[in-house]
């Protein structure tokens, strides 16, 4: 792969790993936007804990932030690989223009949607988080929270929406600094505004939004400079509805995986305290940060193998699709395996990242156990779910979407903690159940379609 962003030469594996090394990169820098601030929320006294569940149960709302950047981001970027691949043939003109098309239209989308989530998150918020598990004790945490947050909500939709694009172009190490500029901010600034102002839960947000800001700003000067093969222009930015069609119908399936992401994280929360009180929407808090940075390197792995396969499909290079397949997966199960050993010999020291309280540690050790049990499978979910979408197979991607987390998640949440005394196990056991269920079928089904129909193309190109 060279900087020129062609996908189609050398070793697909080199290749991957290439984009994969600087995206892991991002991704786990990434996390630390919000890790950083459970971090130091988690060590803020006696109150540590209930500022620690507060933040947690604004989860979903942050999710559903990041759903509709994927609905844009993660719809855009396949079909500009796409394009980009087709350029290559003699109708290049004409794809490059759609590319660039595909990019000035995303980034109007991912603009006006986060002003429209700004005006509504901060209208329905009280009865949002009280739905979702809030207490009076934690409220207050979760309100301060996300009040800020939102304000800040635009940034973080350019953040994560626009910076495919500069990966799609090759330039993975300007990407990564896209997500280094903002955490390395975010770092630098949480303790000065969460200890020395006393700000408390409100500076980590304060932190969080204005390191975002300084990312986005990174990633408009860098696609409006002179290095990058495709700019931001207005004059591309007026809607084509067509094109617009075909960002969100092949968005969806992000857009969908993050929406019911953020309705498991608010049902889990609503379900554990009924059974467990306060204690275990901590818990599941914690739970959360720790998968975050657990599958961060998968998803830097994924992203990376996404341009790839988009791009050779384009070019009609399918033996190197069903190769960059091979590897990713090979990769993604490697490492969850490697994790999900890590997590259950030593479950305390991750804990201990985010609280020392001894009665949320207890709780949080046998609730790991359960959750992260079978762990590896997760990573064919999301390799399955990678190919399928770079490949434009949106009807696809939204399906196993929604099985895993609607038609097997939700349900067992529900009804797991009223049979054989589960109770608050019985949410953390769904996710485990899922990872089995959801992982094999969406993996195996990739196999039967999309590996069998690059076979069949390679075979045809051949003759």
């Amino acid at each position: 792969m060279r900087q020129n962003g062609d996908f189609s030469e050398g070793r697909v594996s080199s290749g991957i790993l290439r984009l994969a090394v600087p995206l892991v990169m991002a991704q786990l820098v990434n996390v630390l936007y919000n890790l950083v601030d459970r971090m130091y929320i988690g060590r803020l006294g006696e109150d540590s804990v209930d500022a620690l569940t507060g933040v947690g149960l604004t989860f979903p709302i942050l999710l559903m932030v990041t759903a509709f950047a994927n609905l844009f981001g993660s719809g855009g970027t396949p079909l500009f690989s796409m394009a980009r691949g087709a350029a290559q043939n003699e109708k290049g003109t004409q794809f490059k223009e759609r590319a660039s098309l595909v990019m000035n239209n995303t980034f109007f989308l991912l603009v006006g949607t986060g002003l429209l989530l700004t005006v509504l998150v901060l209208l329905i918020k009280k009865p949002f988080l009280y739905a979702f598990g809030a207490s009076d004790e934690t409220f207050p945490y979760a309100n301060s929270y996300i009040t800020v947050y939102m304000l800040g909500s635009v940034f973080v939709m350019i953040s994560l929406g626009m910076n495919g694009f500069i990966n799609a172009q090759g330039f993975s190490t300007k990407g990564m600094l896209t997500v280094l500029i903002g955490a390395v901010l975010n770092i630098a600034l949480d303790p000065v505004f969460i200890f020395v102002l006393g700000l408390g839960v409100t500076g980590a947000a304060l932190a969080t939004v204005l390191s975002q800001m300084a990312s986005a700003i990174w990633v408009v000067l860098f696609l409006t400079g002179k290095k990058t093969m495709y700019r931001l222009r207005f004059s591309d930015m007026r809607l084509r509805w067509k094109l617009v069609k075909e960002i969100v119908s092949l968005g969806i399936a992000g857009f969908v995986m993050g929406f019911t992401t953020s309705a498991v994280q608010g049902i889990c929360n609503t379900t554990l305290s009924q059974f467990g009180g306060d204690l275990y929407v901590g818990v599941m808090t914690v739970i959360n940060s720790v998968r975050e940075i657990t599958s961060a390197p998968v998803q830097g792995f994924t992203q990376a193998a996404n341009p790839v396969i988009g791009f050779n499909y384009g070019a009609g290079k399918y033996r190197r699709v069903r190769s960059a397949i091979v590897f990713v997966t090979l990769l993604c199960v490697a490492f969850t395996t490697l994790i999900w050993l890590l997590l259950m010999f030593f479950p305390c020291f991750f804990i201990a990242i985010f609280n020392d309280d001894p009665t949320l540690t207890d709780a949080c050790v046998n609730a790991m156990f359960i959750y992260f049990f079978g762990y590896f499978m997760m990573s064919l979910q999301m390799a399955g779910q990678t190919v399928v979408q770079a490949l434009g197979r949106a009807k696809q991607a939204i399906f196993f979407s929604l099985l895993r987390k609607v038609v097997i998640v939700i349900p067992l949440t529900l009804v797991l903690p009223h049979f054989f005394g589960l109770g608050v196990n019985g949410v953390f056991l769904a996710e485990a159940i899922s990872n089995f269920v959801g992982g094999g079928a969406c993996y195996i089904t990739m196999l039967c379609t999309v590996w069998r129909e690059m076979k069949r193309k390679e075979r045809e190109a051949l003759d």
